[in-house]
């Protein structure tokens, strides 16, 4: 869950969420993340935040972006 009063950035949290579902595998690699709207939905935070968590993970190397489809996790060895 998102935490709104904590001294952490929300982008932050959700970042590290979403890292934990690539670590547990409810995210397997080839699979698309959530998409925003559902992110936003869910988490009751801004589309700017789900963009900036998102941009956390493609410069972790652990997601990429393909134009018109959504966010994908990257298969790591």
């Amino acid at each position: 869950m998102i935490n709104h009063d904590s001294d952490v950035p929300v982008y932050v949290q959700l970042a590290d969420i979403l890292r934990d579902m690539i670590a547990s595998r409810q995210v397997r690699p080839h699979e698309r993340l959530p998409s925003i709207s559902y992110l936003v939905q869910t988490y009751g935070v801004a589309d700017q935040t789900v963009k900036k968590a998102m941009q956390v993970l493609r410069d972790e190397g652990l997601v990429q972006t393909v134009t018109g489809k959504g966010v994908y996790v990257i298969e790591r060895p």
